[in-house]
């Protein structure tokens, strides 16, 4: 929590949350005592109308997730979209978000990334979208719960490949929170083998398709093994790049597969 976010929460008129049980323990530790009041994916119609009439008769609303910033596959879009066609003013404040805290110690390549929400629950329409993203060059990043992690490592292994970079955060700045990297199959073989590793808030960042455009040539993966020998994978890739013409990025990629082979 930012010292920002707590002024807001403590001089708005009232706070919508997504869940307002689990909002009092956040507020209680800020001594925070502004009115809440629920606004999660099931709000009908009228609770939406409600909070548009507290703005326009001049108030201010808070609008909080159970984890995270709003909206980043939370509930909270449409009151945003009224408010917004509305002439009703929204600010951000800007807070901590899952997706770019495990990008950003993920590893594998930030500059393009695609954040895809939480994937299909059921595995056959998993499959079917992780197929129309399996040439994707960009790094990718989902949201996954926990009951389902090992049935969508186990999509992604057979979509994408078993030896597709990839990297999962777990807790996140929580007590338990862990970090694991490797291949997709690695990474299912390690969560499998632990239990507590199937629990709590999951983010699995997987890297693009190296190979998708064809940019890499099989001269450039030869150079890149026989550089990775006996220089650190950045270096190998980065001279790799300059006398094949190869991406670099993508070089590094295909490093960090070839890596653990």
């Amino acid at each position: 929590m930012v010292p920002r976010a707590v002024s807001t929460l403590q001089s708005v008129s009232v706070i919508a949350c997504e869940d307002t049980r689990h909002s009092k323990k956040l507020l209680e530790h800020f001594n925070i005592d502004t009115p809440c009041i629920a606004y999660h994916d099931h709000t009908d119609q009228k609770s939406t109308e409600k909070i548009l009439n507290r703005l326009g008769a001049g108030k201010n609303v808070a609008l909080i997730s159970d984890a995270g910033t709003p909206l980043i596959s939370d509930p909270g879009y449409r009151l945003v979209a009224r408010a917004r066609n509305e002439g009703i003013e929204v600010i951000p404040i800007p807070g901590a978000c899952a997706a770019i805290s495990a990008l950003s110690v993920s590893g594998l390549p930030t500059d393009k990334f695609r954040f895809i929400g939480f994937l299909p629950a059921k595995s056959t329409q998993r499959q079917k979208m992780l197929e129309t993203l399996k040439l994707v060059t960009d790094t990718l990043v989902c949201y996954e719960a926990p009951h389902r992690i090992l049935a969508t490592l186990q999509d992604l292994s057979d979509v994408f490949g078993s030896d597709r970079a990839a990297f999962v955060a777990r807790e996140i700045s929580k007590t338990f929170e862990t970090y694991l990297h490797g291949t997709l199959d690695e990474l299912l073989e390690q969560i499998k083998a632990n239990s507590n590793q199937q629990r709590g808030e999951i983010v699995v960042v997987i890297g693009g398709n190296v190979t998708a455009d064809g940019s890499l040539s099989n001269d450039a993966e030869k150079t890149l093994k026989i550089l990775m020998k006996d220089l650190p994978i950045t270096k190998a890739a980065s001279l790799t790049a300059k006398i094949t013409g190869g991406d670099k990025k993508q070089l590094y990629q295909l490093a960090l597969i070839l890596q653990k082979k």
